[in-house]
C-alpha cells in the first residue's frame, strides 16, 4: 500500500499535488479550529471579548492563504506557481512557529501542518520546469 501510495505521488501532475497538500493543510487548520471550541476556556474568551478585531483578522488571513493556495496551484503558470507556493508556505509556517502550540493537541496539529508545509515547500523547490523538457524533445524529434 504504501509503495503504491508513493507511485501516485511521483505520477501525480505537480499542480495536483500542490492543490492537494494545500487542501490537507486547510482541512487540518478547519479541525484544529473546531476542535478548540469545545474548550471551556476558548469560549470562555470569545464571550468576554479577549478576542480582538486584530486577532480575527490574523485568524482570517491565516485561513485565507490555504484557502487562496488550493486554487492558485491549479491555475498560476509554472515559474509564479512555484514561487508562490514556496513563499506562502514559509508565510504560513513561520506565523505557525510564531504563535506555537498552548497545548498538547495544537502541538499535534501544528506538527501535521508542518510536515505538510513542509511538503509543500520540498514539492515546489524540486518542480523543474515541464515546458522546458517538452521543448527539448520537441528540438530532439525536429533535428
Amino acid at each position: 500500500m504504501i509503495v503504491n501510495l508513493q507511485k501516485q505521488m511521483l505520477t501525480m501532475e505537480t499542480k495536483a499535488k500542490l492543490s492537494t497538500l494545500w487542501i490537507f493543510v486547510l482541512l487540518n487548520v478547519i479541525f484544529r479550529d473546531l476542535h478548540e471550541l469545545a474548550k471551556p476556556e476558548y469560549l470562555e474568551e470569545l464571550m468576554n471579548g479577549q478576542v480582538t478585531e486584530q486577532m480575527l483578522l490574523l485568524a482570517g488571513f491565516m485561513i485565507e492563504v490555504p484557502i487562496a493556495m488550493v486554487l492558485l496551484s491549479r491555475l498560476l503558470p509554472y515559474g509564479a506557481n512555484r514561487w508562490t507556493n514556496i513563499i506562502a508556505a514559509v508565510i504560513v509556517l513561520s506565523l505557525l512557529i510564531m504563535y506555537g502550540t498552548t497545548d498538547l493537541d495544537d502541538t499535534f496539529f501544528i506538527i501535521v501542518k508542518i510536515a505538510a508545509l513542509s511538503l509543500v515547500i520540498w514539492t515546489a523547490w524540486r518542480w523543474r520546469n515541464p515546458y522546458l523538457k517538452q521543448h527539448t524533445i520537441g528540438q530532439e524529434v525536429s533535428s
